[in-house]
């Protein structure tokens, strides 16, 4: 993972939780119809966050299956 992608989880988690605490405002007041429309837009960032999530994790996971599906023999064992 780098700097760039752990800055952009991050940012995309702190937009969620931001988005989260409107929602939970407007449901205390008893704004129902407003804290409807702001549950919609925090399950939005939530989908997009699980979805940066899963990008890192996979560019993190896909060098090594490459280097465990690689057809060389394993080294000799070391001798002391």
């Amino acid at each position: 993972m780098t700097a760039i992608d752990g800055l952009m989880l991050d940012a995309k988690q702190a937009i969620m939780e931001e988005h989260h605490r409107r929602f939970q405002t407007l449901q205390q007041e008893g704004r129902w119809q407003e804290a409807l429309q702001q549950v919609q837009v925090t399950l939005s960032c939530a989908t997009d966050l699980l979805n940066e999530s899963l990008r890192v994790l996979d560019e993190f996971l896909e060098p090594q299956e490459h280097s465990s599906t690689d057809d060389s023999p394993p080294p000799p064992p070391a001798t002391t």
